[in-house]
């Protein structure tokens, strides 16, 4: 029964702008070239490797997804986030995990958008996770992700909105 399967541990990745919208990704479409539905937008996500501390786990994917490595730590969820996979969502875990625990992050963007590269992520090292990406609202999260995944969304979107206010530009040198 998937009830007695163990959850896959992951981390999850808020990553705000300046203006404190923050990062959502399109993922790609299927192989078979179908397109995904109107729900599928999500931030960074994904496994945490054997030994790997989950916020080394966060940057990593964060690169591996986005290409971006400016950024600094604001804060971090004290529990895990959890969901269960649909028995269809499953795939490859099938009969090893029944869904996700996760360790959110919310980082700071200190780069430009130019730094973003979600077709070519990580120098290219890595495949494409996503085919578009944006700069949204916090409470529009919920409603553009996939309907298992909304109460761990709802969860991280409560938590980090707050903390993600605006700042200010930083002035180049010589304004005053």
């Amino acid at each position: 029964m998937s009830d007695n399967l163990p959850y896959r541990p992951c981390v999850g990745v808020a990553l705000v702008n300046r203006e404190g919208r923050v990062f959502v990704g399109h993922r790609k479409r299927r192989r078979d070239g179908e397109r995904l539905d109107t729900h599928a937008w999500q931030m960074p996500q994904g496994g945490v490797d054997d030994g790997e501390a989950p916020l080394e786990a966060a940057k990593r994917e964060l690169w591996e997804e986005t290409n971006v490595r400016s950024v600094e730590l604001i804060a971090e969820l004290p529990e895990w986030q959890s969901y269960d996979l649909p028995e269809e969502a499953r795939g490859r875990w099938a009969g090893r995990y029944r869904g996700q625990t996760q360790k959110w992050f919310l980082f700071r963007f200190l780069g430009t958008d130019s730094e973003i590269d979600v077709h070519h992520p990580a120098g290219g090292q890595h495949g494409a996770e996503f085919e578009d990406w944006r700069w949204e609202r916090f409470e529009q999260l919920p409603e553009l992700v996939i309907p298992f995944k909304r109460p761990v969304y709802e969860t991280v979107a409560a938590a980090f909105a707050p903390l993600a206010r605006s700042v200010p530009s930083p002035r180049s040198r010589g304004e005053g």
